[in-house]
């Protein structure tokens, strides 16, 4: 674990870096089911979406570089979902493998049941074994897996489903 990693939310000055890093995650990897890389207006919009909603963005920092950064939002736009949220994890090339994910998975589920959220789903492609083993570590659960449901880099993916309940006892309406 590297020492000088700070993890902290999210500020303006921060999504120039986390765009850098999501589109290089679009171009290069199979952990976003998308082609086009999003624009700068496109990742102001989302991360003004996200503070406009009260939902966490948090920024993995090591000697002042933006180094990763995760988040959650709704699982699914029905009200019955409201105290189920997805979230997403995105660590810059150069630094992974250094306990970022983990150190970011760690403040989303703080967060999370801070929040009053009851279940945190994740979406990963069923290739990703260190994403899988993060999760299995942080004690999330597979669930399922959807097969061939993404086309990318010319070939069909399977999307697996993990989940952690939070042991909140909310049951509002």
């Amino acid at each position: 674990m590297n020492p000088s990693l700070s993890i902290r939310p999210a500020t303006p000055a921060d999504i120039a870096p986390a765009l850098n890093i999501y589109n290089d995650a679009i171009l290069n990897t199979t952990a976003v089911y998308t082609y086009d890389p999003f624009t700068p207006a496109m990742m102001e919009q989302w991360f003004n979406d996200k503070k406009e909603k009260s939902l966490p963005i948090f920024i993995a920092e090591i000697d002042s570089t933006v180094a990763g950064f995760a988040t959650y939002g709704p699982f699914r736009p029905w009200p019955a979902y409201r105290h189920t949220v997805e979230h997403s994890i995105y660590v810059h090339k150069g630094f992974r493998r250094q306990g970022i994910a983990r150190r970011l998975l760690n403040e989303l589920i703080e967060s999370a049941k801070q929040q009053g959220m009851h279940t945190m789903v994740a979406g990963i492609d069923s290739e990703n074994d260190g994403s899988i083993l993060l999760h299995r570590q942080a004690g999330f659960s597979e669930t399922s897996q959807l097969l061939q449901v993404g086309y990318k880099f010319d070939r069909w993916l399977n999307l697996q489903f993990m989940q952690l309940l939070l042991n909140s006892t909310t049951h509002e309406k």
